[in-house]
């Protein structure tokens, strides 16, 4: 069996993850691949780890069974016991009593009883050595007591040799844990039964490269439970980790024997189709395909080897089959949890679980083992689906998975040392809302109606945060404050803003496709931000968004901002933790004038929160704050920042500074421009920050969480534009407290009822 690695005989060690692998193929084997059932396995193992050096054991057959660190140190210290008494020769005379002839006469079944122990129940089962050890033991001191003076003197070299084995075997991890283990029975079982509780394996099929691992799962307390593709998703909270764990069980890990041999065989069948780029390239779209002739394949070879199989259980293992064909392996169910931001595999591959991140429980540990294996066929199906190179000389690959709605950053030798490693951020399939984001603190109403209002009066918005601060997250909320009837030019590098969906829901939106900025190889297909912004420029009046302004392109975009060239609105994000860095970034780092800068009228800046020092981080809006026009070299010094809100932690909430509000030359530009009183203006805003919160209440009061969602969150923003239509139309003014009445009606008697329903 060729896996890679060192091969003698029937077993080969192989290095996964700094840890070495004593694999076995057991497919041929005469005895059962069990180490608690079989004592042949155990003396065969013990004989090999008594030759070589291995961290984690595997026996594989159609599936796989692996025994983990501790339990191999348990088999190779015996296989090491037994090669230390063998050298000693413990059963040599001078260790089985005293010299002279009336003592000799002992020597023959003393031989037999220490062979037996120390050389041959030691390999097959040395539990059973140990225990026939205690009880020659007992027998041989209850002889002395009953017997003569000279038999006692006799033994006594005797009584030394059963002692020593006893204390050799007593230091060792399996007799250590058997001693435990016979202390709480009331008598000797049989030695299996001990085995079984020292030798619970992880069972695997033999194609799937992942471990999973369920220790201590007893100490853990259950924070939450759900499905993802018929597989178990397990959040549990560990007493003594800052981390919460996510544990997955999926269904290809728990089948009967039939089911793993059928799904090996239709593996194995099917292992000689090899896409090519093009096929790879469409694998989404052809899934379904894949899958049937996979149900085929598996009805064909049940049917050949006398195995019943119920028609859904044929689907089942066509997908799983499929997973781990055309798809991406066990990969693919963290991909599909929706609930999941971000998944690492870091390197040296194997060494640790896979780390990910929550949107509900943060930072947790996985209890899936990814192996270099899996890492090889992930890496070759990347660089077929990007056409992009992944070697050593170029290091990084850059890559969305469009099916999965996910961007990929890989990354190997030389700039990752100890491997290829991965990093994947998952992106809401639907864009958020701000109904979801007052409904999660994220803002409040007021912040939501001033963010709404802004971006019906055609402001120039900037959104920054760290990393992980929600600002992609925000801009896609943004997007739908945006009328429906206006034209948007969306320019990503990463492909994270939901434009699909949104070109779903009624919006006119085109993508424009950009370079990523950390590949390392640069194709002459893919075109640079700069230049993709000032082709967007030319394809008519739209509201312009880029998903993150990082370099060249800031200076296109100002100039498109300052003269006005880029349409009814600008929008974009940018790393920062403040306006004034926002400024610091553009004019010193990315070369933007000040006279351009002023361009931007409104910086929002997002946050992750740590509460009183907690381990949890909450994203928070924690500042809007306007750019002034009238300064010159410094806005912070010059007052060229004001801020319109700001967060109070004590309070968890953005407060809105009103004596500011006098000095803001945003405001009184709307004034000029769209013929509303101050006073109109902040009816406007409260009428939109209070809708948004009546459905946070609806939704809340009919636990209906769909009632906030994009498509619905749209329609009701149409809606309550129609309905101050209507009003102009009619009177020639708003009466916003009438709108904000009607628009109530419309949605507690029209909308939440159809939203019901399909929910």
């Amino acid at each position: 069996m060729e896996i890679g690695g060192f091969k003698v005989g029937d077993y080969i060690v192989k290095d996964e993850g700094g840890k070495r692998h004593l694999v076995l193929d057991c497919r041929n084997c005469v005895y059962s691949a069990s180490v608690p059932d079989d004592p042949a396995c155990r003396y065969h193992l013990i004989t090999i780890l008594g030759e070589v050096e291995a961290n984690i054991t595997v026996l594989a057959d159609v599936y796989e069974r692996v025994y983990d660190e501790e339990q191999t140190r348990m088999l190779a210290e015996m296989a090491l016991l037994k090669q230390k008494f063998s050298i000693e020769s413990v059963w040599s005379y001078k260790h089985l009593g005293a010299v002279g002839k009336a003592c000799e006469q002992y020597f023959g079944a003393r031989h037999d009883i220490v062979v037996k122990i120390a050389h041959d129940l030691i390999a097959f089962d040395p539990i059973l050595a140990y225990l026939t050890l205690m009880k020659e033991l007992q027998v041989e001191r209850r002889k002395i007591t009953e017997g003569a003076k000279e038999y006692s003197q006799c033994t006594a070299p005797y009584i030394e040799t059963l002692n020593y084995l006893k204390d050799s075997f007593e230091k060792s991890t399996m007799m250590s844990k058997t001693k435990k283990y016979l202390s709480q029975m009331r008598e000797v079982p049989d030695t299996g039964k001990i085995y079984h509780s020292l030798f619970e394996v992880e069972v695997k099929p033999a194609f799937i490269g992942s471990r999973l691992l369920f220790k201590e799962m007893e100490s853990l307390e259950l924070l939450d439970e759900y499905t993802v593709k018929r597989t178990t998703v397990q959040v549990f909270k560990h007493p003594h980790k800052t981390e919460n764990l996510y544990f997955i069980n999926p269904p290809e890990y728990t089948l009967s024997p039939d089911k793993y041999f059928v799904m090996s065989k239709t593996r194995e069948v099917v292992a000689g189709y090899k896409p090519g780029r093009a096929s790879l390239s469409t694998v989404a779209k052809s899934r379904s395909y894949f899958e049937r002739v996979y149900e085929s394949t598996i009805k064909d070879v049940a049917k050949s080897n006398g195995i019943k199989i119920s028609h859904k259980e044929i689907t089942e293992l066509a997908e799983i089959v499929a997973r781990y064909t055309v798809g991406y392996g066990i990969l693919e169910i963290l991909l599909s949890d929706r609930r999941l931001t971000d998944i690492y595999v870091d390197s040296p591959i194997g060494l640790k679980p896979i780390y990910l991140v929550h949107s509900d429980f943060g930072q947790c540990q996985s209890n899936i083992l990814y192996t270099e294996r899996e890492s090889d066929a992930l890496s070759s199906k990347l660089r077929a689906m990007s056409g992009r190179p992944f070697d050593e000389a170029h290091p990084v690959l850059d890559y969305d998975l469009q099916n999965f709605e996910t961007r990929v950053a890989a990354i190997g030798p030389p700039l990752s040392p100890t491997g290829a490693a991965y990093a994947f951020r998952l992106h809401k399939i639907t864009p958020w809302t701000f109904p979801q984001f007052i409904d999660n603190n994220f803002m409040n109403p007021l912040a939501a109606g001033l963010l709404s209002f802004l971006i019906d009066q055609q402001a120039t918005m900037l959104l920054t945060g760290s990393r992980g601060a929600g600002k992609t997250s925000l801009l896609g909320s943004c997007l739908l404050e945006v009328l429906q009837n206006a034209r948007i030019l969306v320019q990503e590098d990463t492909l994270e803003i939901p434009v699909p969906y949104l070109q779903r829901i009624g919006y006119n939106i085109q993508r424009l496709k950009t370079r990523s900025p950390i590949s390392v190889s640069k194709t002459e297909s893919e075109v640079a931000p700069e230049e993709a912004l000032r082709t967007a420029l030319r394809l008519g009046d739209s509201a312009l968004v880029l998903g993150e302004v990082r370099s060249k392109e800031a200076k296109v975009l100002y100039e498109a901002m300052r003269v006005g060239a880029a349409g009814n609105i600008v929008m974009g994000t940018i790393h920062g933790d403040s306006a004034y860095s926002v400024w610091d970034r553009v004019v010193n780092d990315l070369g933007v004038p000040n006279t351009s800068f002023k361009a931007t009228d409104i910086v929002v800046v997002a946050r992750p929160i740590r509460f009183k020092g907690s381990l949890k981080k909450h994203r928070r809006v924690v500042q809007i704050t306007e750019v002034k026009k009238h300064w010159t070299t410094d806005p912070e010094e010059e007052g060229g920042l004001l801020d319109l809100m700001l967060y109070d932690a004590r309070k968890d909430t953005l407060e809105l500074l009103e004596d500011n509000l006098k000095e803001s030359e945003l405001f009184e530009k709307i004034v000029r421009i769209s013929g509303l009183t101050i006073k109109q203006i902040w009816e406007d805003i409260r009428m939109r920050g209070n809708a948004k919160a009546f459905m946070v209440e609806l939704k809340r009061e009919h636990n209906v969480p769909d009632l906030l969602e994009a498509e619905n969150s749209s329609a009701a923003n149409n809606k309550l534009i129609l309905f101050k239509e209507d009003q102009l139309e009619e009177f020639g003014k708003i009466d916003y407290e009438e709108v904000l009445g009607k628009w109530k009606y419309w949605i507690r008697n029209n909308l939440l009822p159809v939203v019901k329903k399909k929910s």
